[in-house]
């Protein structure tokens, strides 16, 4: 009998429709009460931080946290926050990473997110840059992207051409990595090599996901508390913005888009409109659907077999993609 090779077409792992399962009964009601207010948006954040810190430390990489002034560029900007996650074992690659966590731009951290940067890290042989940008309510849309672009001069400041940088996040990190990629178009800075995208929130307003949410039993993803989220991120600004805006953006000379998405996950709608959206303006874009999977499936890369897959296709990207000049050139 024919199978199709693509591991994205694959039934589900017995372990991930037991997560599923568990996720669904236990996280998503939990989940669908926040962020309402301040005091639920602190417990998030608490409990978020409280679980970082039972992920065991992988000795293939070491984490470097990274305050830089910027003095060298301009002092009177904010300095990069972050972390660094570097192989242990020498890398035959220059180049780097910059990744972009999620949490509906309100929550999580660099810390949070080290099962997707360590993995990141080991597969493709680069250090990855984790962004801490700044997060809503207290800093609202355009804070985050300014500092994601911020975090972008600091890597070309460095001496790392555009194209052997990977611009990835997840979530509301992946909404974030495609604006950037679009705003680094609008101020005429070299572009990356490639951007990678898990689960990417494309549409802040909601709208689309709606859509879906009917016949969709998402395990994870809220879709109620996705709307407050957004709304906090975009406080006065328009949700029609070309910087939030992802199917309005032009896309005009853009770099290659890499875009994983779970099958049974709310947000899968959005990226395969976002793909859509890239392929019509004559951008490349590799859309997977990995059947059955939950929203960013790939922080389970432990435990999950689909994850851990899901890792390796995307450092196949990764190195295929960061060896090719990027639309836009190279650093000055």
């Amino acid at each position: 009998m024919y199978q199709d090779p693509s591991p994205y077409a694959r039934r589900p792992s017995v372990q991930s429709r037991a997560i599923s399962q568990a996720l669904r009964l236990g996280v998503r009601p939990f989940v669908s009460r926040l962020p309402g207010h301040a005091m639920s948006l602190r417990t998030a954040r608490t409990a978020a931080d409280a679980a970082a810190r039972l992920i065991r430390s992988d000795p293939r990489v070491r984490v470097e946290q990274l305050v830089d002034p910027r003095v060298s560029t301009d002092p009177a900007n904010r300095p990069v926050v972050g972390e660094w996650v570097i192989p242990t074992t020498k890398s035959t690659t220059d180049g780097a990473i910059l990744y972009l966590h999620g949490g509906g731009y309100v929550a999580c951290s660099p810390r949070t997110h080290r099962p997707i940067t360590v993995r990141l890290a080991v597969d493709s042989q680069l250090p990855v840059l984790a962004l801490r940008y700044r997060l809503a309510p207290e800093h609202p849309f355009p804070a985050a992207l300014l500092d994601a672009l911020d975090a972008y001069r600091f890597l070309l400041a460095r001496g790392i051409p555009g194209s052997r940088i990977i611009v990835a996040g997840d979530s509301a990190g992946g909404h974030l990595a495609a604006s950037l990629a679009g705003e680094l178009c609008r101020v005429d800075l070299p572009l990356p090599a490639g951007i990678v995208l898990y689960s990417p929130w494309v549409d802040l307003s909601c709208k689309l996901s709606s859509e879906r949410d009917h016949g969709c039993r998402d395990p994870y993803v809220s879709l109620a508390a996705a709307r407050v989220a957004g709304q906090l991120y975009v406080g006065k600004g328009d949700f029609d913005d070309p910087r939030l805006s992802l199917l309005t953006c032009p896309w005009t000379s853009t770099p290659p888009f890499f875009v994983q998405v779970g099958g049974g996950e709310v947000l899968r709608g959005e990226a395969e409109q976002l793909a859509e959206v890239l392929r019509l303006a004559g951008a490349t874009c590799e859309l997977q659907v990995w059947a059955g999977q939950m929203h960013v499936f790939q922080m389970l890369n432990q435990v999950l077999p689909e994850a851990r897959a899901a890792m390796l296709e995307t450092a196949r990207f990764i190195r295929t993609t960061i060896s090719k000049p990027a639309a836009g050139g190279e650093a000055a």
